[in-house]
């Protein structure tokens, strides 16, 4: 293949529509905006906007509440450590934690992350040590089947609740 053989793949570039190019091809004159307003200007900006009458995202109820210091914790499944471990990313011999996680490319990285999660999507067959921010309670008793430990930084709000001192 030579320089001045290549082409595009067929379809992969539009030809763009010739616009105010006379009434017989279809888009001359307004060229397709209809006549005047602001719609038929440049820079014209009416997202949302409905012509004075109230929008509908303002006429619609706020629902919920989205908490601005809410944890977002990476997720990791079982599947995920098991592959790594096939793969040689990770030495199930060795205790783990998040940053040997994040080194091997197994969970992702970020700031927006507040730590790891451990999920029991999939199954793990080999005996391991975790260390993670949180864990679901059916990954951690997959992980004790085979014969590992995880140890979760944050408890879990159930645990918490019972530690915690209560005023009688």
């Amino acid at each position: 293949m030579k320089l001045n053989e290549l082409r595009d793949n067929p379809g992969a570039r539009r030809k763009s529509k010739r616009l105010g190019r006379g009434i017989g091809s279809g888009k001359g004159k307004t060229s397709g905006r209809g006549v005047k307003g602001q719609k038929a200007r440049t820079g014209v900006s009416l997202n949302g906007f409905e012509g004075g009458q109230l929008p509908i995202y303002r006429r619609l109820p706020k629902r919920g509440f989205v908490n601005p210091s809410r944890k977002v914790y990476a997720p990791l499944n079982l599947l995920a450590l098991e592959k790594a471990f096939e793969a040689g990313r990770l030495d199930a011999s060795q205790p783990l934690d998040e940053d040997k996680l994040r080194e091997a490319g197994v969970v992702r990285s970020g700031p927006k992350f507040a730590g790891v999660r451990l999920l029991a999507h999939g199954e793990i067959t080999r005996p391991i040590t975790i260390t993670v921010s949180g864990a679901s309670a059916a990954a951690v008793a997959a992980v004790q089947a085979a014969g590992g430990t995880v140890n979760v930084l944050i408890p879990p709000k159930a645990a918490a609740a019972e530690e915690a001192p209560t005023s009688e």
